[in-house]
């Protein structure tokens, strides 16, 4: 694969490696607005693994502490890299601090294999989505919204994208419901780890990225201060930023900080351009359709917070 001008990927042949689609350029690229759009209506869909009580359930069966988030969070999350240690955990992840990583990682792997995870949150979502979205689960609706999203998840460009390109390799499950909710978790990683690309070529460390990203309003820095960075850290960030001219001394983003974040947001949906591209326009369109009612059942079942450490809706 390469990448023309306008950040969409293109195809050097036919097929790419491992039997995937090629990802061929058409004349008319699909808008970033409605990368993004799609972003959002497909980020929930997967979230909800990191909320759902049908989750923590399987979760706590297998061993783990489920009285708040993290110590679920990071295996569930992890689980597709194998039985990986925290470093490269916290390479992937990004943002959190290496220590709050390590003190989730370090026994995830002791109180429960990889695979076992895997199994139980493919189990826990099963039981989840049938909660959520009720006799729909079972629709010719989610059924062709499942097939479009896995069509465009099979046509993503894995190369440099360890998180995506773990859940790419999972086998794909025989559910249609399951099938939207993996192909939601592997475009989620695909732009994801593009996001972290665009953050190295903003010069933005882990903890400059959130300090960056509270300073323009994404969300309070209540909400980033629970990735595990020390007040000291945090400050020592901000310190930095402001010599860059970043933030000022308030902590609130200068107009160059706001271009940075923006440049990095517009950069991020540039690299997760070529799997919509792949799809077209027209099935796009049907896709964010079908998606809308599923959409609303996620985020009306309550179990989302209303701020995201993402910015949807900020950004």
């Amino acid at each position: 694969m390469s990448e023309n001008v306008r950040g969409v990927e293109t195809a050097e042949s036919p097929a790419t490696a491992g039997g995937r689609p090629a990802v061929v350029e058409s004349s008319a690229p699909v808008e970033l607005s409605r990368v993004r759009q799609l972003w959002h209506l497909l980020e929930p869909l997967h979230a909800v693994l990191y909320y759902a009580p049908e989750v923590f359930e399987e979760a706590a069966a297998l061993g783990y502490d489920t009285e708040e988030r993290w110590p679920s969070y990071f295996p569930l999350r992890a689980a597709p890299l194998g039985s990986v240690g925290g470093e490269r955990v916290a390479s992937a992840f990004y943002s959190f601090s290496p220590r709050m990583v390590a003190e989730h990682m370090d026994s995830a792997w002791s109180i429960a294999s990889p695979d076992a995870v895997l199994k139980a949150r493919l189990r826990g979502m099963d039981r989840a989505y049938r909660a959520i979205f009720g006799d729909r689960v079972d629709s010719p609706e989610l059924a062709e919204a499942a097939a479009l999203a896995r069509r465009a998840a099979e046509a993503a460009n894995t190369a440099g994208r360890p998180l995506a390109a773990a859940n790419a390799e999972l086998a794909w499950p025989t559910e249609p419901h399951l099938q939207l909710w993996q192909a939601a978790t592997i475009l989620r990683e695909h732009r994801g780890d593009g996001h972290l690309a665009a953050l190295l070529v903003a010069g933005l460390d882990p903890v400059e990225s959130l300090v960056s990203f509270a300073a323009i309003g994404a969300a309070s820095v209540q909400r980033f201060e629970s990735r595990g960075w020390s007040p000291e850290e945090w400050t020592a960030a901000r310190e930095r930023l402001v010599a860059r001219g970043v933030i000022d001394d308030r902590g609130t983003a200068t107009r160059a900080g706001r271009d940075l974040r923006q440049e990095v947001e517009r950069r991020t949906d540039q690299l997760a351009a070529a799997p919509w591209q792949f799809l077209g326009r027209t099935d796009i369109d049907r896709l964010a359709d079908l998606l809308g009612e599923f959409w609303v059942a996620v985020l009306g079942s309550g179990l989302l917070p209303s701020e995201s450490t993402l910015g949807i809706g900020k950004v």
